[in-house]
C-alpha cells in the first residue's frame, strides 16, 4: 500500500501524469525514514531535513508536521512488516513542460513503504568494500533532491568493482559516500566531513556526533584529506538504511588490519542501545 495526492491505494493502481515535474525535471526532494517495530526512527529529524530540502528549492510543504505524522502512521499500519522503508517524495506538480516554475499547481506527495533491509549480521563482523572517485555532482548536494543521476553512477561504480560503495572526493577532500555519510577513524578518533553545501545532512551523522558526545568518545569535525582515508584506522559509512556499517577494504586494499576496528564496535553498540531505547519509550 502506498499513499498518492490524498489516497491510499496498492502500488498497482498508482499512476503519475507524464507532466509531472518530478518526471520532466527531477523538480522534487525526498525522504527516507526508518521504521522499526511499526516506529517511524527520528521522525522530527528526518521531516526538518524535509522542510530544509523545500526551501533550498522554493517548494511550499503540503502538509504540516503533525499531518505528515499521521499519514506516516497510517500508512505504516497498512503495511506488513514490523520493520519498514518509508520513501517519501514531493514534486512541483504537473504543468507543461517549461523550466520556469508554473503558477498555482498543486505538489505531488508520493509515500511508500518496503521492507527495511538493515546491514547483515556478516556485513557488521567483516565489514564491506569501498572505493574512491571524483565528487562530479553539483554545488548543491545538501538538498535532498530525487534529481539523482550522478550518484547513480557513481554507485554503479562500487557496484561494478563488487563493493558496497563509492567514496567521493572533491578538491583532495573526503566529501560522502554515493549514498552515504563517511567517516574516518585515526588514533582512536572519529574524525567528519564538516557539514556544507557539498553533502548531505545526515540524520545518522547527526546521532553517531551526539552518541560520540554523550559516551566521551573523541571527535572531530574537520576536513578529511585523501591521503588520510589510504592510512585510516577505520573507516564508515553510515545512513538511514545502512545505520553505522564498517569499510574494511578500499580500493581493493585492506583498512588497516582489514577488519572492523573497536571504534566502531563501541559505536556501533551505542547506537543499537539507543534505538532499544528509543522504541522502550514509545508510547503504546
Amino acid at each position: 500500500m502506498i499513499y498518492l495526492n490524498g489516497e491510499f491505494m496498492p502500488i498497482e493502481k498508482a499512476v503519475i501524469p507524464v507532466l509531472d515535474r518530478g518526471f520532466i525535471f527531477g523538480d522534487g526532494v525526498y525522504e527516507v525514514i526508518p521504521v522499526y517495530s511499526r516506529l517511524p526512527f527520528r521522525l522530527g529529524e528526518h521531516l526538518e531535513r524535509l522542510q530544509a530540502s523545500l526551501d533550498s528549492i522554493r517548494l511550499g510543504n503540503p502538509h504540516e508536521a503533525n499531518t505528515w505524522q499521521e499519514l506516516i502512521t497510517r500508512l505504516v499500519g497498512l503495511n506488513e512488516p514490523e520493520d519498514q522503508s518509508l520513501y517519501l517524495q514531493v514534486t512541483r506538480g504537473v504543468a507543461r513542460r517549461d523550466h520556469a516554475f508554473p503558477a498555482n499547481t498543486a505538489p505531488t506527495v508520493f509515500i511508500m513503504s518496503s521492507p527495511l533491509l538493515p546491514p547483515t549480521a556478516e556485513q557488521i563482523s567483516d565489514g564491506v568494500g569501498a572505493i574512491t572517485a571524483s565528487d562530479n555532482r553539483w554545488a548543491r548536494c545538501n538538498v535532498k533532491s530525487t534529481s539523482l543521476l550522478p550518484n547513480v553512477l557513481l554507485r554503479q561504480l562500487a557496484v561494478d568493482a563488487g563493493c558496497a560503495e563509492t567514496l567521493l572526493v572533491r578538491d583532495g577532500q573526503l566529501t560522502e559516500g554515493s549514498a552515504s555519510n563517511a567517516f574516518v577513524v585515526s588514533n582512536g578518533i572519529i574524525l567528519a566531513p564538516p557539514k556544507s553545501n557539498l553533502m548531505l545532512p545526515g540524520i545518522t551523522y547527526d546521532l553517531v556526533l551526539e552518541l560520540a558526545a554523550a559516551n566521551n568518545v573523541a571527535y572531530e569535525v574537520r576536513n578529511i584529506a585523501e591521503t588520510e582515508l589510504a592510512r585510516a584506522d577505520e573507516i564508515w559509512i553510515t545512513s538511514s538504511s545502512r545505520e553505522i556499517l564498517p569499510v574494511t577494504t578500499l580500493n581493493g586494499q585492506p583498512v588497516s588490519n582489514g577488519r572492523p576496528g573497536p571504534v566502531f564496535k563501541r559505536m556501533h553498540g551505542l547506537y543499537q542501545e539507543y534505538k532499544a531505547q528509543v522504541m522502550r519509550s514509545a508510547p503504546v
